[in-house]
């Protein structure tokens, strides 16, 4: 661990998952005092993360105190492929990352940071993805004297945080009335809704992840959502934010039996819902499930005096029924001077990346069939 001292601000960089553990109440105020901050920056997600996805040794977490106090941190790990990179904890199940930044201090904070950036980055290349447009690491990015290139990342869709009666007045008449159509057939059954307490997540967390195995079986499910390591991870962060208010499970219950449950995660102005499982039994009732979710987040966002209900990453056809707001992540590749042509190849890496899953995407649609089928077959051979 090395430190610096200067007006008074010590910085430090943590490689000891131990010292990251104990953290934890620190880093829970400061996420609390930092104005950007997701729930993917949260110690109880990044911590279980780590638990189940991260690699000992790689761990670099910078840390900036005033007096002993906290005002900033980056959790940020090692990684040697394709070359040597500073990436977020969290990996790719995390929607967004940013740097916690406290906004008391923000400045004395983001001085402190870049020169513990600098520091851990000696011969590395720092890539973040999935920054948010008002994200900390956008200040970060501006006062950053060395190279740097920005890029564009997964595209989110968002709304504002209101109850669904205020957002049905979004939509065009016709749109709205089938909304209301479908509330009303969805109110016409016996259908009950249980919050989840803390002590109850396992199971629900198992709950859940077997109605989403249901509900995507032969349509290619996301593999990683059914392995041991991602189910270990939620029960451990969720059970935690659910205690500390940074997270919602929701259970659907039809005549006694859990036909659906919900995942919510919230923090800062921002909600957002990340996984669901839904039995097919609904779509047979004719139930249209992402607006009975749709119905439960959106409540749940303005009743906790949030201001932002993001549908997190994807633009997927059924979000845009809403009529939200497609909002860009970026990707910012930061280095030091030396390192310029170092960045420029990884942008130029991620840019042939990108322009090749394009190509495949327009012109070989049939690409993505093949690739859903060879993830049932994985699922399958479980």
């Amino acid at each position: 661990m090395g430190a610096g001292h200067r007006e008074g601000l010590t910085v430090t960089l943590c490689r000891d998952f131990g010292e990251f553990a104990g953290v934890a109440d620190e880093w829970d105020a400061l996420h609390r005092r930092c104005r950007t901050a997701t729930p993917f920056q949260s110690h109880a997600w990044l911590h279980s993360w780590w638990l189940s996805y991260g690699h000992s040794g790689r761990l670099r977490v910078v840390l900036a105190r005033r007096g002993g106090r906290l005002i900033g941190a980056a959790p940020l790990m090692l990684v040697h492929r394709p070359m040597p990179l500073l990436v977020p904890m969290g990996g790719v199940i995390s929607d967004f990352f940013d740097v916690l930044v406290d906004e008391e201090e923000s400045k004395d904070a983001l001085v402190a940071l870049e020169r513990g950036l600098d520091r851990a980055a000696r011969h590395a290349v720092i890539d973040l993805r999935e920054v948010r447009p008002d994200a900390s690491a956008q200040l970060l990015y501006e006062r950053w004297t060395g190279a740097r290139t920005r890029l564009d990342d997964s595209t989110c869709m968002e709304l504002p945080a209101e109850p669904i009666g205020t957002l049905l007045q979004r939509l065009p008449g016709s749109r709205a009335q089938r909304a209301r159509a479908k509330l009303r057939k969805i109110d016409a059954l016996p259908l009950r809704c249980r919050s989840v307490p803390a002590r109850d997540v396992p199971g629900a967390v198992g709950r859940l992840l077997r109605l989403h195995e249901l509900q995507w079986t032969g349509r290619g499910v996301n593999p990683e959502h059914l392995r041991p390591r991602f189910s270990a991870h939620l029960v451990r962060a969720t059970r935690r934010m659910v205690r500390d208010g940074d997270a919602a499970l929701t259970e659907f219950l039809l005549d006694g039996e859990v036909v659906a449950v919900n995942m919510s995660l919230q923090s800062g102005h921002l909600t957002g819902g990340y996984l669901y499982g839904a039995h097919p039994s609904l779509r047979e009732r004719k139930v249209d499930v992402a607006t009975m979710l749709m119905r439960e987040v959106a409540q749940q966002a303005a009743d906790t005096g949030r201001t932002v209900l993001s549908l997190l990453r994807g633009s997927e056809q059924y979000k845009h029924h809403w009529e939200p707001v497609p909002v860009v992540n970026q990707r910012l590749l930061l280095a030091r001077s030396g390192l310029d042509p170092l960045l420029r190849l990884r942008a130029s890496q991620l840019s042939a990346r990108d322009l090749a899953a394009e190509t495949v995407k327009t012109r070989f649609p049939a690409a993505r069939d093949w690739h859903n089928r060879l993830n049932a077959l994985s699922v399958g051979g479980r």
